[in-house]
């Protein structure tokens, strides 16, 4: 099948990047999400980086108007029937994929052959192809922020997950001019498997006073050559979205590495919610380098 329309769920940051390569890359993208705030928000974000693109000369003013051309913005997950994949970009909470994935394989049955992907960066492909009636077109599609530069796609076959799909799935990641690899079913596949146990590490090198952030993430940006210390890409994920991924190794990987979130992640804010990613008290534990 021809892939010539695809569906994007969620305009925050990994969904507009999404939309972005697509649309630049050709096809034409149905960008969804819940309200229209969000929406105008994400195609904001996406006008700004073509203008970056635009100013380092990868692209044309031309290719910039075209690009946003491609884009529909819509409210109404039923107007993604059209499409012939759509990539689920929601919150990295399962319940909240679950919801969106039984809605679309709903709207997709009269299109059996639409494969449906998750952006998802920790939650088993395999059971969320379970809540489906076509499993086998189900796949994981881990794309990195910032999602038009970065070029690495995890594409992540779940149990039920065809070769026809894989194969599908893969040419569209290089036809993104992406590097796709190809990843099992397992908590957090590889990325954030061997990544989160190591920011984990070092929130607690900073807790223990083995070392102030300042260190920590000078003795791996020196000594490791990464461009940026584990602190700092923690902050850059997002404390919340790191504190998802660890919990979900914990509840879904009987050989988790790692010891548990720090206690200071997960401690209550006063206001009643949970994490303290962006808060004063965050900054003051670790005084992140974050401009």
């Amino acid at each position: 099948m021809a892939m010539q329309r695809v569906g994007v769920v969620g305009a925050g940051t990994m969904g507009n990047g999404i939309a972005h390569v697509f649309a630049r890359s050709g096809f034409s993208v149905v960008l969804c999400d819940v309200e229209q705030r969000f929406l105008d928000r994400g195609l904001d974000t996406i006008a700004k980086n073509l203008d970056r693109e635009v100013a380092k000369n990868k692209i044309t003013v031309g290719d910039k108007v075209s690009t946003l051309a491609r884009i529909t913005a819509v409210l109404d997950r039923a107007k993604l029937a059209d499409c012939d994949l759509v990539i689920e970009a929601a919150t990295e909470k399962f319940e909240i994929k679950a919801e969106i994935f039984r809605e679309l394989d709903r709207i997709m049955k009269p299109k059996p052959e639409v494969i449906l992907a998750s952006n998802t960066s920790s939650i088993s492909i395999t059971k969320i192809g379970a809540l489906t009636g076509r499993a086998d077109r189900v796949i994981g599609m881990h794309f990195f922020n910032p999602v038009p530069v970065m070029k690495l796609v995890e594409v992540i076959r779940g149990l039920a997950t065809s070769q026809a799909t894989f194969e599908t799935v893969r040419e569209l990641a290089l036809k993104l001019e992406k590097t796709p690899v190809e990843v099992n079913d397992a908590p957090g596949f590889v990325s954030n498997r061997v990544l989160m146990p190591l920011l984990n590490e070092a929130m607690y090198a900073v807790m223990e006073g083995v070392a102030t952030a300042e260190a920590v993430d000078e003795v791996f940006k020196l000594g490791m050559a990464h461009p940026m210390g584990p602190l700092t890409l923690a902050d850059f994920i997002g404390l919340d979205v790191c504190l998802d991924i660890m919990r979900g190794h914990h509840a879904g990987a009987a050989g988790w590495a790692g010891r548990s979130e720090i206690p200071a992640l997960s401690a209550p804010h006063q206001d009643g919610g949970c994490g303290l990613a962006g808060t004063q008290e965050w900054a003051r534990l670790l005084h992140l380098l974050v401009g």
